[in-house]
């Protein structure tokens, strides 16, 4: 259980840093994209909301360190690709079902689900990584 909070931790880090990263350079070089979010679908009117944006790379990424553990010896290969396919079928098999649905429920574009599909896929690869190299 030990091994299974740390690379969680260290990948909540790692996740939070890229992916805030990644957003900061998004918003930059694709503004009119994020334009979208200004809808009403997406303004909950709530300051607590912070706490879950924030959070979420840790609590996925104890969620993913769990599912690592439990499934890591049916991933074979060099680190990076162990890595690389854990999050393909996190992104295939949680992912895509729930992006579907959200599709059909929101009045969101499809450009924006495939952005959230891409953006999921590349955090489960980088969790993937990490924890392929710190928990094979």
């Amino acid at each position: 259980m030990r091994s299974v909070i740390r690379s969680g931790l260290i990948a909540g880090i790692i996740l939070f840093i890229a992916s805030y990263g990644g957003l900061f350079l998004a918003i930059r070089f694709f503004p009119q994209f994020f334009v979208d979010y200004l809808s009403p679908v997406f303004n909950s009117g709530g300051g607590d909301r912070y706490f879950f944006f924030y959070s979420h790379p840790f609590v996925l990424a104890l969620a993913l360190s769990w599912f690592w553990e439990r499934f890591k010896t049916l991933f074979e290969g060099v680190f990076v690709l162990r890595g690389l396919e854990f999050g393909l079928i996190y992104a295939v098999v949680a992912l895509l079902p729930l992006l579907w649905i959200t599709y059909g429920a929101w009045d969101v574009s499809f450009l924006m689900i495939s952005t959230w599909w891409l953006y999921g896929l590349f955090q489960a690869c980088v969790a993937g990584i990490v924890f392929a190299k710190l928990n094979p």
